[in-house]
């Protein structure tokens, strides 16, 4: 699969959350969701039909192709990742991870996402089982 931009994974994402949500994506609630024009989103989504990762025709509902769904579902899964690492480890409040979780989610290697993903997993499951831990990592930014 070729290379997506930070634009064409966002794209991506908000059509498989509300494909996922509605059966089919729209390109108003695209543009909302994303706010940006319109013709800016039909011009992404062209490009997205190019790949072959949406099934798209102008004035009817968007899907996602089999691969369509694969690069999404990956991208999410590295958004929530990197939204629970900045919310639980870092302390950061849910509107700051999640913009820099959306900004991470783009540029970071798979080595760099493996790690932060296992280190994730590691403190959580290390939290769980002593308390002490997790009420010094929750004291440790204040």
């Amino acid at each position: 699969m070729a290379k997506l931009t930070p634009s064409q994974e966002d794209y991506l994402e908000t059509i498989y959350i509300e494909t996922t949500k509605n059966g089919y994506a729209k390109v108003t609630d695209i543009a909302k969701i994303l706010e940006v024009k319109k013709a800016s989103v039909t011009g992404a989504l062209n490009s997205l039909c190019e790949k072959g990762l949406i099934n798209y025709a102008p004035y009817s509902p968007i899907t996602l192709t089999k691969d369509g769904e694969t690069a999404a579902k990956k991208v999410l899964i590295r958004h929530q990742v990197m939204t629970n690492f900045f919310k639980d480890v870092l302390q950061l409040e849910e509107k700051e991870a999640t913009l820099n979780a959306c900004r991470m989610e783009h540029i970071m290697t798979e080595e760099m996402f493996n790690r932060i993903h296992t280190f994730s997993h590691f403190i959580n499951n290390y939290s769980k089982n002593n308390k002490d831990f997790k009420t010094e990592l929750e004291n440790l930014y204040k």
